[in-house]
């Protein structure tokens, strides 16, 4: 009688989750253009295809970078908040709340609130000029040379907080006790958070940096919003030229190759930092 109580949950997951995991892994080996045209196999041609494409070689760099970028300072910059804001400050709770806010935006309502901010016309350029920093103004996302990093930065701006609040979580487990003993030990500040604090964090810091990871490497809204993808292929991702070749072009089966890659880039990148931060994890 229990397992007829599970019928239905697991009938609805087979058809939201398995079955198009499956037909997604066996269209990506055919060229499938669309519902009604039938699909024929092709094996390894669009996995060929996908490796010898510009667009797609940049975009797998691109995803590299960002997904590497972003785990590596919004790990830092996440710390550095929780650190600051792990204290008495009578305004913590204001400053924490202030900086977890951006995390629950909708990305594409981020993407279009920074493509404003950082139009060559908008206003972080009417600021620079303002304070007579005219020589640093860009065109932030028309030039290619840092089109790139202004999306980074974006992520970040928006994801930080969220990293905050995992740290914040960690910190509280952190115990007292061992603090205050390294202190009488004559550990200044700087040693206590190396050798005491940081290493009691490696389970907040394996979240943090996994969700980070994880959610880079499928990073689409904020690119696609902001660029599209350009200029040129600057700023294109894997989830975008997915986008792209199914829903531009109608290469459904080309398309279904791509995600595939991604899915098996995502699983094995995220296993490799899982077993390599395990490694480094302490009990208190």
């Amino acid at each position: 009688m229990p397992y007829l109580f599970v019928v239905p949950a697991l009938l609805a997951y087979g058809a939201v989750v398995l079955y198009p995991t499956v037909a997604g892994g066996y269209y990506a080996f055919t060229d499938w253009a669309g519902r009604r045209v039938a699909p024929s196999v092709v094996g390894l041609d669009n996995f060929v295809e996908l490796l010898g494409a510009p667009a797609a070689r940049a975009a797998l760099r691109n995803t590299l970078v960002i997904a590497a970028s972003t785990t590596v300072v919004q790990t830092v910059v996440g710390l550095a908040l929780a650190l600051a804001l792990h204290s008495s400050l009578r305004s913590r709770h204001l400053l924490r709340t202030l900086f977890f806010a951006p995390a629950l935006l909708p990305p594409v309502i981020v993407g279009f609130l920074w493509q404003y901010i950082l139009t060559p016309g908008g206003p972080l350029n009417g600021a620079l000029a303002a304070v007579g920093l005219s020589s640093l103004q860009q065109n932030w996302l028309g030039d290619a040379s840092i089109a790139l990093a202004s999306v980074i930065g974006v992520i970040v701006w928006q994801n930080a907080g969220l990293t905050m609040v995992i740290y914040l979580a960690g910190l509280q487990g952190v115990p007292v006790e061992l603090l205050e003993a390294a202190e009488i030990d004559g550990a200044n500040r700087w040693q206590r958070l190396r050798r005491v604090t940081v290493p009691l964090l490696i389970p907040a810091t394996t979240i943090a940096m996994s969700l980070t990871l994880i959610g880079s490497l499928k990073l689409f809204d904020q690119v696609y919003v902001m660029t599209g993808g350009g200029p040129g292929y600057a700023t294109e991702t894997l989830s975008v030229v997915m986008y792209k070749e199914a829903f531009v072009s109608g290469r459904y089966g080309y398309a279904a190759a791509i995600a595939l890659v991604l899915t098996m880039i995502v699983f094995a990148f995220a296993l490799l930092q899982l077993r390599g931060l395990r490694r480094f994890q302490v009990d208190a």
